[in-house]
């Protein structure tokens, strides 16, 4: 075979030392760790992918398929007996309710499964919402909420209504705590690989050469605005978690920027998002989801093994 120069050796010795520091890292999450007396099984060593980014800049890694063994997670997490929770809005006026039948049963099927899990549904219709059939470890919780005559309120007392739930109640009942939009469908297994004090899912428009940015902020003046050059990935607000404390911090944080955003008149599409981006630009996610775990049907990319959500299209007005 071709010789390699020394300074492609160390390129390549480089590059495998961080794809293993990330596999180790994804592997082990928790902050307890079995002792010598409790040893885990031995399950087989994930495959290492070199056609994507495994890990960030500060040593976070990039979950995706084949970059970890669900086995030996499922075995750590079953040693917790942690609970999850998932939070899901659907509002009449833009016609999210005709995805909860689709949503929850697919949630059901493969979010966790053989997990305990809290879904906790927001609707202004819950009268609406037909008996859906869970499995025996998750519940299924209608939270009636107030109809927001626009869809940007919508977005922005949805920040506002997570942290006060959270901080009333969902701190008292699940350990960690997952916003997911209602209008996907998971199509494969989300499993405990996405369990982390703070994780954000990577944007699928991100991975597309030449595609527009949908949620970069075009006020300067804007609470979420990001310096040009200092962002780091985009990230999308259809699927993000983390720990209570941490979810409770980050929505608490958007919250607020958003109120004071629209009292300087500053509102629009993908709003949320931005702040969102500005929270986890300052505050560092401890893991990333790759596009595989929220991807846009418009697009298409030879990177993406399993498709897990895909986001079915809403039109919006105003």
């Amino acid at each position: 075979g071709a010789h390699l120069s020394e300074k492609e050796n160390l390129k390549l010795l480089c590059h495998d030392a961080l794809i293993a520091l990330a596999l180790s890292y994804i592997c082990v999450c928790f902050d307890e760790f079995p002792g010598p007396s409790q040893p885990l099984p031995s399950f087989p060593t994930p495959c290492r992918r070199r056609d994507v980014l495994v890990l960030t800049p500060w040593l976070a890694p990039i979950v995706w398929e084949g970059t970890f063994s669900r086995d030996i997670l499922d075995a750590q997490y079953l040693q917790k007996n942690l609970i999850t929770g998932v939070v899901t809005f659907a509002v009449e006026k833009y016609c999210y309710v005709q995805f909860i039948e689709g949503f929850m049963s697919s949630a059901n099927k493969y979010f966790l499964a053989g997990h305990p899990v809290n879904f906790y549904l927001f609707t202004d219709c819950p009268e609406k919402i037909s008996h859906l059939q869970m499995a025996p470890e998750n519940h299924l919780f209608v939270i009636p909420v107030q109809d927001d005559p626009r869809w940007q309120d919508i977005s922005r007392s949805r920040m506002d209504i997570l942290s006060s739930y959270i901080q009333s109640q969902f701190q008292h009942e699940v350990d960690y705590l997952y916003s997911v939009d209602i209008n996907v469908q998971l199509l494969a297994h989300i499993g405990v690989e996405i369990i982390d004090a703070l994780v954000a899912t990577i944007s699928s428009w991100q991975v597309i050469p030449q595609q527009e940015d949908k949620a970069s902020e075009t006020h300067p003046e804007s609470q979420s605005a990001i310096p040009e050059g200092q962002g780091d990935f985009h990230y999308t607000a259809s699927f993000y978690g983390g720990s209570v404390a941490e979810v409770y911090k980050l929505t608490r944080a958007c919250s607020a920027g958003l109120v004071q955003d629209r009292e300087n008149g500053i509102e629009g599409p993908w709003h949320h998002e931005r702040h969102l981006n500005r929270y986890l630009l300052q505050h560092k996610p401890t893991r990333l989801l790759s596009p595989e775990y929220y991807w846009d049907t418009e697009l298409s990319s030879s990177s993406i093994q399993v498709k897990r959500i895909i986001a079915e299209p809403v039109l919006l007005d105003n």
